[in-house]
């Protein structure tokens, strides 16, 4: 488990027990998070999935992701154990290749009492994930990598951006 800059790890009790960290007394403040994921073809998959306009027999790949990842972030609190349930205002996923990348960004905001970081990362990595089963027919060889949080605003902690 990592700690936080106090010192104090935030979501256990005093008594050691894993617990939801109650917001209830934080500010409602404008929450945003960009994260991004790549999805690496081989090449000549990366050529055969542009010679058919980015869809598979199971349709248009990126289409496709793009509805998985924005379904994905929304329910994000269903997946990983102490996110909280949040009514997200907006959230953007742009896919595009890069070489032989498919980089996969998703931006998610909100005005609430704790971050989007874990939607914004959970939407990303499905829409990768999406990626990789409509496109494993064009090659075993697809490398998912890179998920990252790449900037986020808002929140007691303030704004942060990845380095680079």
């Amino acid at each position: 488990m990592s700690k936080v800059a106090d010192d104090k790890l935030t979501h256990v009790d005093a008594a050691g027990r894993p617990r939801m960290v109650d917001v209830g007394g934080k500010a409602v403040t404008r929450r945003t998070a960009h994260a991004r994921m790549r999805v690496g073809f081989p090449p000549e998959a990366a050529r055969a999935l542009a010679a058919k306009d980015f869809a598979t027999a199971k349709g248009p790949v990126f289409h496709t992701a793009i509805v998985a990842g924005v379904l994905a972030a929304k329910r994000t609190h269903e997946l990983i154990p102490f996110c909280h349930p949040l009514g997200l205002e907006d959230c953007a996923i742009e896919i595009a290749m890069d070489g032989d990348d498919a980089v996969i960004d998703c931006r998610v905001s909100l005005h609430g009492r704790t971050g989007v970081e874990m939607e914004a990362l959970t939407g990303a990595t499905v829409a990768g994930l999406t990626v990789y089963d409509m496109c494993k027919s064009l090659s075993k060889g697809l490398v998912l990598r890179d998920a990252r949080l790449l900037e986020k605003t808002g929140g007691k902690s303030g704004d942060w951006r990845a380095a680079g």
